[in-house]
């Protein structure tokens, strides 16, 4: 629903720049090419070109494109507030009134510095409110998002800008309302300094959605093992502060770090995408490397990838020649490249290659003339892997990445019997997520100072999982996802990036 409304304000927001240029004397056409159509505008309003230019930044220049076409409609002769609210909120509807209403003339810079506020003080203004305007729209309705990582290849590729549906789910009440806007939780060029106070911290709430959480939508969250990192550059989730605590040590972490640890509020972690496997009252398992849930095989992304061992009949592949001859595209970031190379060793005298690839770039790669076979690589149960990375940090359970499982997801009110061997898996969600003390103590479990072997929760839980399985920091790493750290869904890359627009994505609805 959400998706079918962003869609529909998009179209009535092009419809109605068209008949706006139109009267401003620019070919309508020109009005339905992206970014052209604010260039046009910065030029026929004499605005300076660097902010169309600054309109391009992630986040920050979702503000200035609505201030543009603040001054845009200013030169239409609307300049009070009503019309600059609905400039920002119903530009949908307000710029098709504006573009095919016979009584709105276009009035040209003219108007604009015959109004009584100097030109200056209206571009103030309508940056303050802009400003103002941008954040609640951020806060509420939708976010825009940048893709970091390749946990997602090649559903979403890294540099593609996407738009996030906070109506999907329903929007959150900031829980640190105090905060440096247009940033999530580092000052602006500053990978260290938190962009926001925590005086003031409010309950979770959240405001009526179309809908909850679904399995297999797209999903943005707060990374749950974010709460607490190592504030330094490198560190922060990239190497989460509990992998060096369970490694080292809690007392050897602080002895080094400590200066540098900070706790962020929840809705201050880093933010991750995902696709969501599980919902609440789900079973997941990995099985060789296939997901199921509830026993059954789990939908797999057309564009998901995993590894392969793509064996050869003795003579070599040309790699580069892939791209053109059978459309396969081996994107790897800088930790995939260091993984492969390290694995790429068990093949090399056997003229076998380990690969990135999803289902359909095996069908594809099987028809080459030096390809023998191509099989699912699966990566081996490590005991020290386990205690040290794969929740819940138990090497007695044998649970790896493609080997993972049976796991069952809490829901909202479910009634959880506790014991010596499920406590490592609920311990985290009692203390930190639902805010309860736990102790053990002989044996028996104390939650706020009183003794029991039960816990009701709170929340509905979630399990993310990478699309890009052998390359993706997920649940299978760091456990549930509550709903407190739902932040929406992705629903629309709008536009996306690689030396050049990649054009074939641009305004493509994700799924």
């Amino acid at each position: 629903m959400g998706l079918i409304l962003f869609i529909a304000g998009l179209i009535g927001w092009h419809i109605g720049i068209y008949g706006m240029f139109k009267k401003a004397g620019i070919d309508g056409w020109k009005a339905f090419i992206p970014f052209y159509n604010t260039w046009l505008i910065v030029e026929t309003c004499k605005i300076q070109k660097v902010w169309f230019w600054l309109q391009l930044i992630p986040i920050a220049g979702q503000f200035i494109t609505i201030w543009i076409t603040i001054i845009f409609t200013m030169h239409f002769g609307k300049f009070n507030l009503l019309h600059h609210t609905l400039v920002t909120l119903f530009p949908f509807v307000y710029f098709p009134y504006l573009g095919f209403s016979k009584d709105i003339k276009w009035g040209s810079n003219k108007v604009f510095q015959a109004y009584r506020k100097s030109s200056s003080r209206e571009w103030v203004d309508a940056g303050v409110f802009a400003v103002v305007a941008a954040t609640i729209i951020r806060t509420f309705v939708f976010e825009a998002y940048v893709i970091p990582t390749g946990s997602m290849e090649k559903t979403l590729l890294v540099n593609d800008f996407l738009f996030v549906s906070k109506m999907s789910y329903g929007a959150r009440i900031p829980i640190t309302p105090l905060s440096f806007p247009f940033v999530h939780n580092t000052m602006p060029l500053s990978e260290t300094t938190p962009s926001y106070l925590k005086f003031i911290q409010l309950p979770y709430k959240r405001v009526v959605g179309f809908g909850e959480v679904k399995r297999n939508d797209v999903v943005v969250f707060n990374f749950p093992a974010g709460d607490t990192i190592i504030n330094l550059p490198g560190y922060g989730s990239a190497q989460p502060y509990y992998d060096f605590v369970r490694q080292n040590g809690r007392a050897a972490v602080w002895q080094e770090y400590g200066d540098n640890i900070i706790v962020h509020p929840f809705d201050k972690t880093d933010n991750y995408i995902k696709r969501c496997v599980g919902i609440s009252g789900d079973t997941i398992q990995v099985k060789d490397g296939l997901l199921y849930v509830n026993n059954e095989k789990a939908f797999v992304a057309p564009g998901a990838q995993k590894y392969y061992v793509v064996k050869t009949k003795g003579t070599a592949i040309d790699l580069e020649s892939l791209k053109a001859d059978y459309d396969i595209e081996l994107r790897t970031d800088e930790k995939t490249e260091e993984l492969l190379n390290n694995l790429q060793q068990e093949y090399a005298q056997s003229k076998s290659y380990l690969m990135p690839l999803t289902e359909s770039d095996v069908a594809k790669l099987i028809k080459h003339p030096n390809v023998s076979s191509i099989e699912p690589y699966i990566i081996p149960f490590s005991v020290s892997q386990s205690q040290n990375s794969i929740f819940p940090y138990d090497s007695t359970l044998h649970w790896g990445v493609d080997n993972y499982g049976p796991l069952y997801i809490p829901k909202r009110n479910d009634v959880i019997h506790l014991s010596q061997n499920n406590i490592a898996i609920y311990r985290r969600l009692i203390t930190m997520y639902e805010g309860n003390t736990l102790k053990e103590e002989n044996g028996k479990f104390f939650i706020n100072d009183k003794e029991t072997n039960t816990y009701t929760t709170k929340y509905n839980y979630y399990w993310m999982m990478g699309d890009n399985r052998h390359n993706s920091q997920d649940s299978r790493f760091w456990g549930f996802v509550p709903e407190t750290h739902i932040v929406g869904k992705a629903s629309l890359i709008w536009f996306s990036w690689d030396k050049g627009p990649r054009w074939k994505r641009i305004l493509k609805a994700i799924k």
